[in-house]
């Protein structure tokens, strides 16, 4: 390990940021150096914009992937190498990202995903968890056995995005599916470990795998990743009356405007209703 690396590292460990952050910046660190063949204290403001537009324009990457980039780029140069802040972020702009509306399922979706889409016990109840609590995708692989309160009817989440818990709905369905899903699973250390090593939680894209494949055999429009059952948990919430800063406390949101994204797409939805005389009808007045 170079010298470089182990202090990116140590000064990562040091603020606390998430092993998958660490893992992330120094990737993009280290990618950086490999396309200019390098060590990365020795390339040049202007030489790390080329990288950056070579980002955008040939490897196409997404916004969001590009501003990880720039994160990284941002710590490494600012806090480990101590280039003036104003330069590094003069230098190093962040990219403006297309704010595009979460996309959910209908009910009755979710009823065919459920029943049609789920045969296997393991898969139903996974789907099913991640939709029902409003998890995010790492969160529902890293549940434990001892994280559903049955006496409280909730879920703790541990360790949620930034590091934060929280506990959301466990719900008297959902408690009934994951106690037919023990029954049929026993599962031990992790509520929904890894088939391959039952030691280990079930992986990322494991997870997304068993989505994708219940979709396609529940012949539904694809929405998607999964993170779009819980854009459902959230619009259904909002369209049945719960306020806005319960969901917020429930989604584990930091920020008030995040949640409040979900207002427009329930708006979206009541709109295209059209308003209650569209369900009469009044053909007989003519």
């Amino acid at each position: 390990m170079t010298k470089l690396r182990q202090q990116l590292i140590q000064e990562l460990v040091l603020r606390g940021f998430s092993p998958r952050t660490q893992e992330a910046y120094v990737g993009a660190v280290h990618q950086l150096a490999k396309y200019f063949k390098r060590s990365p204290d020795q390339i040049s403001d202007e030489e790390i914009r080329t990288y950056l537009l070579y980002l955008a324009e040939t490897k196409k990457l997404s916004a969001s992937s590009r501003n990880q980039a720039t994160s990284a780029f941002r710590f490494f140069y600012g806090t480990v190498l101590g280039r003036p802040v104003d330069q590094v972020v003069r230098v190093l702009p962040r990219v403006r990202r297309v704010v595009r509306r979460p996309q959910v399922f209908a009910i009755t979706e979710l009823e065919r995903l459920f029943s049609i889409g789920c045969p296997n016990p393991r898969h139903r109840a996974f789907l099913m968890t991640v939709y029902g609590a409003g998890l995010r995708l790492n969160e529902a692989c890293h549940l434990k056995p001892e994280h559903i309160l049955t006496e409280r009817n909730q879920i703790r989440v541990v360790g949620g995005k930034g590091k934060k818990d929280r506990y959301t709905l466990l719900s008297p369905r959902l408690l009934e599916e994951l106690r037919s899903y023990w029954k049929w699973c026993h599962p031990k250390e992790w509520l929904f470990p890894s088939s391959a090593d039952p030691s280990k939680p079930m992986v990322d894209d494991t997870a997304q795998r068993i989505f994708n494949k219940a979709v396609e055999r529940a012949g539904l429009p694809k929405k998607g990743g999964i993170h779009s059952l819980r854009h459902s948990f959230a619009t259904h919430l909002l369209e049945a009356g719960v306020e806005v800063t319960a969901l917020q406390r429930l989604l584990g949101h930091s920020s008030l405007s995040t949640t409040n994204n979900y207002l427009h797409v329930r708006q979206e939805r009541l709109a295209a209703i059209g308003g209650p005389l569209q369900l009469l009808d009044l053909s007989q007045l003519a």
